[in-house]
C-alpha cells in the first residue's frame, strides 16, 4: 500500500543480510535492470548516494542503515515501453534533445535530478509519477532554469505538470532518452507506469 496522510511510511531497522548497498542512481538502475530482465526478486537495498536517495533523505556521511535507527521503505519503480522494449527506471526518465531548446518530457519517481528539485511534488512512495511536459521559449526556459534548485519553477502557465499512474507520449521524431541520468538511446512513442512498492530500501 502506498503511502497516505497520517501514516507511517516505512520503519526502523539495519540492512538485511542478504541486502546490497547501491551508491548511484546509474548502479542501482543495473542492478534492478538485472533481476527484472532475469525474473528475480530485487533484493533490499541500503543506498549511499543518487538522486533517490537524496529524495528520501540521506545526507553524505551519515550510515543508518547499519543499526536501528536505519529507515526501512518499500519505494515505487518507474517501467518504461521505449518502441516496444521495456525498461525501468527508479528516479527519473528524461526524455529531450537539449536543455535549451526543444520539448522536454519528464516522468520523476524522485523529487531531485542532480542539483535540480526538478519535481517538487514527487514521492517514491505514494504510488503516482510526477510527469513534466514543456516547450518553452529561450528567455522563459533560462529563467526557469535558474529556479530549478529551489523547484519554483513549477507552477509555470506553459509547463505541464501531472501525477499519475501510468502516460503515453509519441514525439514528432525519435528522441534521446536518458533513464536514472543514462543515456539509452532514442524513442518516438513511450509509455510509463508505476510499479508500486518494488524495492525494500533502506537510507
Amino acid at each position: 500500500m502506498s503511502i497516505e496522510r497520517r501514516r507511517n511510511w516505512g520503519s526502523r531497522g539495519h540492512l538485511p543480510e542478504d541486502g546490497i548497498v547501491v551508491g548511484s542512481d546509474v548502479e542501482l538502475l543495473d542492478l534492478v535492470t538485472r533481476h527484472r530482465r532475469e525474473g528475480t526478486e530485487v533484493p533490499p537495498l541500503a543506498l549511499t548516494g543518487g538522486d533517490l536517495w537524496r529524495t528520501l533523505g540521506g545526507s553524505p556521511g551519515v550510515e543508518r542503515w547499519k543499526g536501528a535507527a536505519g529507515q526501512r521503505l518499500r519505494v515505487d519503480l518507474g517501467a518504461a515501453l521505449l518502441d516496444g522494449r521495456l525498461h525501468w527506471f527508479c528516479s527519473h526518465l528524461v526524455a529531450r534533445r537539449s536543455w535549451l531548446r526543444g520539448r522536454i518530457w519528464i516522468a520523476a519517481n524522485a523529487a531531485h535530478l542532480g542539483a535540480w528539485n526538478i519535481a517538487p511534488r514527487a514521492h517514491p512512495g505514494d504510488g503516482l509519477l510526477d510527469v513534466l511536459d514543456a516547450d518553452l521559449p529561450l528567455g522563459q526556459r533560462l529563467s526557469a532554469r535558474g529556479r530549478l534548485p529551489s523547484g519554483t519553477h513549477v507552477p509555470h502557465p506553459e509547463v505541464r505538470y501531472t501525477r499519475t499512474r501510468a502516460e503515453q507520449v509519441e514525439f514528432a521524431r525519435p528522441t534521446p532518452i536518458w533513464l536514472d541520468g543514462r543515456r539509452i538511446g532514442y524513442a518516438q512513442r513511450l509509455s510509463v507506469r508505476l510499479e508500486e512498492e518494488a524495492l525494500l530500501v533502506v537510507i
